[in-house]
Formats: structure tokens, sequence, C-alpha cells
């Protein structure tokens, strides 16, 4: 059975990547980073599943789009 994707903090994001917050943000702005979410009024975090396939290949990662199955 698939485990749900946690919803990571952004000093665990810090951690993980090895960037600084301002370049974090710097590649979001650029499509070269996952995009965080909002998971409360004034929180964000990151899906774990995206942070790990950044990691894994940070050149060539580039967001899922999401699949329009024509209904």
């Amino acid at each position: 059975m698939r485990q749900p994707d946690r919803i990571i903090r952004l000093r665990t994001v810090l951690a993980r990547t090895g960037l600084s917050r301002s370049t974090i943000y710097r590649k979001i702005a650029e499509g070269t980073f996952p995009a965080q979410i909002k998971i409360s009024a004034n929180g964000a975090g990151w899906h774990e599943s995206e942070i790990d396939r950044w990691v894994a290949n940070p050149l060539a990662w580039r967001p899922v789009e999401e699949v329009d199955d024509g209904r």
C-alpha cells in the first residue's frame, strides 16, 4: 500500500537541498523548483515527493503537468 505524500516545511527543504531560502524562492519564480502549497492561513509547505524528485535530478526537474482525461 502506498503511503500518503508528506508535506514538509521550509527548514526541511533547506536541509535536504542545501540551497538558501532566497535561492529556493528565486528558483520557484523561474519554474525550476517545486512551488510550495498553502497549508494554513500563514503556513506553506512542499510535497516531499516533489522535493525528492528535484534532489534526484535538479537540472532535469520540471513540474508534473496535470493530465487532461478528456471529460
